[in-house]
């Protein structure tokens, strides 16, 4: 009796273990929460020239769907751009858990220019009392592609919306100075415990990272409908000195995951990039 009653009571036990629901997948944030709190810290990078790499890029964003596709060369590697808030801001949840594992490697290029006008307005609450600016988007510059840090790998609900952010750079003018003074923290956490908050004067505009979608990455509709809103204006910055961080980067999009690991020091803060808009099309949300 006692045999029958331990075998009923563990299959019982078995059928509720069974029966238990999975943890709910991580919500996707909305396009408004995602593009208005991220701000990327750009720091310079020791040269490095990756294996001969083209790619076929596209814009996304609805207000350059017009511009031509164009086949790019990936050059040397410039910066690596990395997640800060400023001040006392926070993201909200769950925007804040994407963010802060968004790192983008931006290697050198070269292409058609384009002369576009745009019409460019903040979307940091920081900023949005800031007047608008028009610009002229020119000559691509660089092309930004995620990367993990030191192997230190997202959510599976995270990796799988910002292994697509690539951000093509566009250089502009006029260069319009920010003139901002802020104090910046890191947010991922290998770098959280090694650079310290720290003030930082914010100076002339030089670039307008766009987004585009690289040939042969099938971004699902989701993650699409987010990343094609990414929009960053990227401003030259003046920190004090920062600790010389060594780290060793992995590609994480699709198209580049084939290509080695790269060894990367940072050597110094040099640009800020800025959630924008263009031309008064706000992202949904």
């Amino acid at each position: 009796m006692l045999r029958r009653f331990s075998s009923a009571a563990v299959a019982v036990l078995a059928v509720a273990f069974l029966c238990v629901p999975p943890a709910s997948a991580l919500a996707l944030p909305t396009p408004k929460d995602l593009t208005a709190f991220l701000d990327l810290e750009c720091f310079k990078t020791n040269p490095y020239q990756p294996p001969a790499t083209t790619l076929t890029l596209r814009h996304i964003n609805p207000v350059l769907g017009n511009l031509p596709i164009e086949t790019v060369t990936l050059g040397q590697r410039e910066q690596l751009c990395v997640p800060v808030a400023k001040n006392t801001q926070m993201a909200p949840s769950p925007a804040i858990d994407f963010i802060k594992y968004i790192d983008l490697a931006c290697y050198k290029i070269s292409g058609t220019t384009v002369t576009t006008g745009l019409v460019l307005s903040h979307l940091n609450p920081l900023f949005q009392t800031l007047p608008r600016t028009q610009i002229s988007m020119n000559t691509p510059q660089q092309l930004c592609v995620p990367v993990i840090k030191n192997n230190a790998v997202p959510p599976a609900d995270v990796l799988a919306l910002v292994r697509h952010i690539d951000l093509k750079c566009y250089a502009i003018t006029p260069n319009t100075p920010l003139n901002q003074q802020l104090s910046l923290r890191q947010l991922n956490p290998v770098l959280t415990p090694i650079i310290p908050t720290h003030g930082a004067q914010v100076l002339y505009a030089r670039q307008l990272c766009v987004p585009v979608q690289k040939a042969g990455d099938n971004i699902p509709a989701q993650v699409f409908d987010i990343v094609r809103w990414i929009d960053l204006e990227k401003f030259d910055l003046v920190t004090p000195a920062l600790p010389t961080v060594t780290l060793t980067l992995r590609h994480i999009n699709p198209v580049l995951a084939g290509l080695p690991a790269e060894q990367a020091t940072l050597t110094g803060a040099s640009q800020l990039a800025l959630p924008v808009a263009k031309n008064g099309n706000l992202p949904p949300g």
